[in-house]
This record gives C-alpha cells, structure tokens and sequence, in this order.
C-alpha cells in the first residue's frame, strides 16, 4: 500500500492537465479559426504586412507585444494559433505550479482542470486576446503574494509577485488595477501582513505593468484623465449599471452580447455559473472553521475585485470578460472539493464521495465541450464573412496601399491588407473631408450592411453588392479618382 501511495503522489498531474489543455486546444479550438475583430486590431499594431489599426481608448498592448515576436517572422494564422495555444499551456502550469507549496500538488492541478475545461478559455486559448493572460497572471500573482508573506520567502517569490502583476496590468490595465487593489488592501487590514516588501512588489508590478499605458495616455490623450474619459465613453459611458443578467445571458454565447437583448441559449447549461458563487462562500466559511482561510479567501476577494468592471459598471457583457474570476474561483472550489473527499469515512463512503464528484466533473466537461462547438462554429463563419469580403473588395481592384472605411472596416481592412478608417462610432478616427481627400489619393472602398445604404459621404460612389456576405461595397467613380480609376472585377 505504501509504496501503491507513493507512486500516486509522483503522477505529474498539472503537468497532464497542461498537456491535455494544449491537445485539446490545437485539436478543436485551433484549426481553420480565422482572427476576429478584436484580433486583428490587436495584431495590427505589431504585424508589418498591415497598417495598424485605430487602437481605442480602453485597450492595453500586452497582447501585441506578445504575438510580436511570431509576427516578425510569418503572418500564417495558424502558426500564431499553433504557438499561442502552446504558451497558454505553459503559462496555465506556470500559474497553479505557484500553489503546490500551498495547497499541494493535487488541488492545484484539479482547479487548472477546472478552468481549463471551460469553453471560454479552451476557445481563448489559441487567440490573441487579453482576458486568458490577465486569468493566469492573476492566479500567479495571488499565489505569489501568500507565499511572500511566508517566514523563508526569498526575493524571487517578490519578484514573482511584482511581476505577475505587472503582466495583468500590460495585457489589460483596469484589470491589472482591480487585481491590485485587494492585494494592497489586504497589506494594510491583515496585521500579519504589514509588511512593505511585498506591497512595494505590487506597487512596483502596478507602475512597470502601466507605464506603456500612462505614457500613451499622455501622448495621445492629454493625460490619464483624459483616456479614462475616452475610454468611458467607448465603453458606452462608465458608471452603475448591473450587468449580471447579460453576463447569465451571453454565458453560453454570443461572444459579445452589445446591446444584450438576446435570450439565455441552454438554460439548463448554466447552472455551474449559479453554483459558483454558492461554492466559493461554502469554500470560504469551510476554509474559515478549519482556520486557514488565507488560501481560500484571497482568491475570492480577487475574483470579486475583478469582477466588479463587469458586473455593475458597464451595460453590456462577453464571456471572456470573467475569465479571471473563473480562474480565481477554481482554486477555493478545488480546495472545498478536496476537503469533501478527506472528509468522508469510512473509505468505501471516501471512493463513493469521489467517485459522484468525478462524474459531475465529466458531465460539466461534456457540456462545456457542446458549447465550445458552437460558439467555435460561430467564430469560423464571422471571420470567414470578414475573409470573403476582402477577398471580393481585391476582385474590385483594392491592393496595398489602400482603405476600407464604414462597417467592421477593421477586420476586413486587415484582411485585404489595408488600412481602415471611422468617421463615427467607437473607432472614429478621422473626419469625413481628410477622408475624401485620402480616397483621392488611394484606392477606398466605403462598406455598409446590404440593407442600409451608402454612408453620407458616399452617396454618389459605385455600388458594388458583394454576394453572399450581407455587405455592399461603394467605390469612387472613376472621375474622383485623379490617381487613376479603381478597376473592376
């Protein structure tokens, strides 16, 4: 039996949850995806193939600076998926390994399991988007700060911790702020952990992490103020708004739920997002009793910090958005779990326990595996519309250097390779007279959904119905373009 025990401990088990998570990944998440909207704003500021896109107010260039280096040396989409989807396993084992000094090898292993099993993050794996990264440094960085507070922490776990930290604010800096603030909060309210190092870790993790964006804020804003007023009203106007029955509705899907007026799809699918916050409070209050409710409840003050942008500040909501709180809340609902399972006696009641929560846990996988296919499905024919609209905007005569202006101008300009424009809306980022005088000077395609007709600035354009795709393409008459006429297909 002893030796039957010791081998069981050696099974690396984050290890294979990491690997399976990479699998799973390049298997159904990764192939023949296209890059979405936000992508490919993302992607554009580092890709020297594209013009860069107008990059808002509220975003961060963490996760551009992270494809840069693979950009540099191709634009294939499925290479970028292919490594992305490698380093968000890697990263994934690097986040929960933190915890093994505190929770063992087991729990850690299991929460990973829990998180990585969501369709959210199997889909958001392979993807060029912030959220994943800001979950996994979050989880890193709480990890860190318990650890620092330990009697034989050395500099690196201070280091770790500033630079967990510093990673969720680059890839995100209101969530690397959100996370922030309950860590330093709790350096001043535990009295066991009044001590300056690890708040000047997190301090220092805060200022390295948001230096690129304050200086951009300045450099192209004004100030912080300033892009904080930008980026409020880009988000459709900060302030209270409870999002909690968007964010139940868009849970299964669609990606982005702007305005929210969808119903809920599989009602019945949703019920582990109930049951979370129930869990996490059982987690704590058990965490509580047993007296060690530093690994319990930290993460769940982390994850509620976190959630707050989402929950009652803005009007709308998207599944990625609480990909944090997930990872957070995986670590106190795997730790409850374990606590369940030890606690059961006899052994016969212990395997029963633990055999009823293994095939809850294959059930819950099973689902979120149904919804993944879908939402994947969803994803492949939006950007598969963006790819036949910039295939037909090349058949009218568009090459480099050129532009696409109006509707999702973003990502099918960056798809045909051009630059994009905006002269309304979130994206606006020039007027309508500097964009007549440009289209004078290189090819421009003005785009509107089928039905709504010319933009005001393209009335007298060429209208060229681009089948199959819901789009009408308007082109400059021949006359208005002195460089010489845009040719046809």
């Amino acid at each position: 039996m002893t030796v039957r025990v010791a081998w069981h401990r050696r099974i690396p088990w984050l290890a294979l949850v990491a690997g399976g998570f990479a699998v799973a990944q390049l298997a159904l998440a990764a192939p023949h995806l296209g890059l979405g909207w936000d992508e490919t704003v993302y992607l554009s500021q580092v890709d020297p193939r594209n013009p860069a896109a107008y990059f808002s107010a509220p975003r961060s260039r963490g996760i551009s600076l992270l494809a840069a280096p693979v950009l540099a040396v191709t634009g294939s989409t499925p290479v970028l998926r292919t490594v992305l989807a490698l380093l968000s396993a890697a990263a994934l084992y690097s986040a929960y390994r933190v915890w093994r000094p505190l929770l063992g090898s087991r729990r850690p292993a299991l929460a990973a399991l829990l998180f990585a099993g969501l369709w959210t993050t199997m889909l958001y794996g392979p993807q060029a988007m912030p959220n994943l990264w800001v979950a996994l440094s979050a989880v890193a960085a709480v990890g860190w700060f318990l650890r620092a507070h330990e009697p034989s922490a050395s500099r690196a776990v201070l280091l770790g911790l500033g630079g967990a930290v510093g990673a969720a604010t680059l890839f995100r800096f209101s969530d690397g702020v959100w996370l922030a603030a309950p860590l330093l909060a709790a350096c001043g309210v535990v009295r066991a952990w009044r001590r300056p190092a690890p708040a000047l870790a997190i301090a220092g993790g805060l200022a390295a992490g948001g230096a690129q964006w304050i200086a951009e804020a300045y450099v192209r804003w004004g100030g912080i103020g300033a892009r904080l007023h930008a980026s409020s009203a880009t988000e459709g106007g900060m302030g209270l708004h409870w999002a909690g029955g968007d964010a139940w509705r868009s849970l299964n899907g669609p990606l982005l739920c702007r305005p929210c007026t969808l119903p809920l799809t599989h009602p019945e699918l949703t019920l582990w997002w109930l049951a979370l916050p129930v869990l996490a409070l059982t987690a704590c209050a058990v965490a509580l009793r047993a007296g060690r409710p530093a690994e319990t409840v930290l993460p769940v003050a982390c994850a509620a910090a976190l959630s707050v942008p989402y929950l009652v500040l803005i009007d709308y909501s998207a599944p990625r958005f609480f990909l944090p709180v997930y990872a957070l809340l995986a670590l106190p609902v795997a730790t409850l779990v374990g606590r369940t399972v030890r606690a059961a006696r006899p052994i016969p009641a212990r395997a029963a326990v633990a055999g009823g929560l293994a095939a809850l846990l294959v059930v819950h996988l099973t689902t979120q595996y149904t919804v993944l296919q879908e939402r994947d499905a969803d994803a492949r024919a939006t950007t598969g519309r963006y790819q036949a609209v910039a295939d037909d905007l090349r058949r009218l005569g568009l090459r480099p250097p050129c532009l696409v202006i109006g509707s999702h101008s973003q990502p099918i300009g960056y798809y045909a390779g051009c630059a994009s424009a905006d002269v309304s809306g979130n994206n606006r980022n020039t007027t309508e007279a500097a964009l007549l005088h440009r289209a004078i000077t290189e090819p421009t395609a003005a785009l509107a959904k089928a039905r709504s007709g010319p933009p005001g600035y393209a009335q007298d354009w060429t209208a060229h119905r681009l089948r199959g795709t819901g789009y009408t393409a308007y082109l400059p008459k021949p006359h208005q373009h002195p460089a010489g006429p845009v040719s046809g297909p």
